[in-house]
């Protein structure tokens, strides 16, 4: 197996000794990016983006091209599975995504099918194989999934953006079938996380976006516990070589100490959360993700810096921190402010290794 040239982010995920915390952002290959949209003009329409493993690997390396990253994540969406069970997904201009055959009653449910992730999701494999050589070993590659019950959320409602009425009147009124999605929900996440990681995927994340909307009960019931299923089932080590995996629950800093016994490797945080605090409630047990608020990207580069130095600060010594940004980059942010936060992530981190 050739060796990494840079694996600083696994090695902090791994909580081993780094010379400075590693750095990457949640939507990293994005419209922010000049040479982002003109390879999905190229493309004509985003899904055809996603679907063509040449093109997700154009954008895919395109940010590391600018910046110094220390990861690579695969550019796809999360709302791949439901798109291979036969959900008709589209994305309308302007509406984000929609799905043609959203679940809405129950002989839709238990027709439900856990798709063959080498078949039907061939084409996101392709894209892993194909990234990964074409990284040469620069920086290691992160494969994803959305989370049962986020995915769960876009398959009942139909689209996104919404207030949840429809599954949470399901999650209530027929716990049954939402139970029966769920399950083959993490059916479909383990066997497709599982695919990416025998292409070639490095590390791999878990995004439970709308986690954070259920309720105490609810999230443990219907979130965690498919969760903790997946992370039970996925391939833990490739070729001698531990295969993190990163569990991000935006509004999920209530349960961070029942997130980190779930058996994950690292916890994502949003910018709600202190990361010191959050270090402490978790102890040892996992690395940390995060944790800046990404409309800090906005302000002056002195800003970001500033910012980027009260988080370092607050984690404090040692390895196990992973900087990233409490969500996504916002496709309005100006890409040398994205510069600047990397800088500073590698200059002010030293000190604390």
């Amino acid at each position: 197996m050739t060796t990494l040239k840079n694996d600083t982010f696994l090695r902090a995920l791994l909580k081993q000794p780094v010379e400075y915390t590693p750095v990457w952002m949640m939507r990293q290959a994005g419209r922010y990016l000049t040479e982002y949209n003109a390879t999905r003009a190229r493309a004509g329409d985003f899904l055809t983006l996603c679907k063509t493993p040449a093109l997700a690997t154009e954008v895919t390396l395109q940010p590391l091209d600018r910046f110094p990253l220390d990861a690579a994540i695969l550019f796809s969406d999360i709302l791949t599975i439901p798109d291979a069970m036969g959900l008709g997904l589209r994305f309308a201009q302007g509406e984000g995504p929609v799905f043609d055959k959203p679940l809405k009653d129950e002989k839709a449910i238990h027709a439900l099918r856990v798709p063959d992730p080498d078949t039907e999701l061939r084409y996101v494999m392709d894209a892993v194989t194909e990234i990964r050589k074409a990284l040469d070993n620069r920086v290691p590659l992160i494969g994803f999934s959305g989370s049962p019950f986020t995915l769960a959320c876009y398959m009942v409602e139909g689209r996104g953006g919404t207030d949840f009425r429809d599954i949470k009147t399901m999650l209530y009124s027929r716990p049954d079938l939402l139970h029966q999605i769920l399950d083959k929900n993490a059916q479909a996440v383990t066997a497709y996380l599982n695919a990416q990681i025998a292409s070639g995927a490095q590390a791999v994340m878990i995004f439970d976006t709308w986690g954070g909307a259920l309720s105490h009960s609810a999230y443990q019931e219907f979130s965690l516990r498919y969760m903790r299923q997946i992370i039970t089932g996925i391939t833990r080590e490739k070729d001698n070589t531990r295969i993190p995996c990163i569990v991000f629950t935006k509004g999920g800093g209530l349960w961070l100490e029942a997130i980190a016994d779930i058996g994950c490797d690292a916890v994502g945080l949003d910018w709600t959360i202190d990361i010191g605090d959050a270090r402490r409630r978790v102890g040892d047990k996992v690395a940390l993700q995060g944790n800046l608020d990404p409309s800090i990207l906005f302000a002056p580069p002195e800003v970001i810096a500033k910012e980027t130095e009260k988080i370092l600060s607050s984690y404090g010594h040692g390895s196990g921190h992973v900087f990233n940004l409490g969500h996504g980059i916002s496709q309005f942010t100006p890409p040398e402010n994205a510069a600047a936060l990397v800088e500073a992530v590698h200059t002010l981190s030293r000190k604390f290794h």
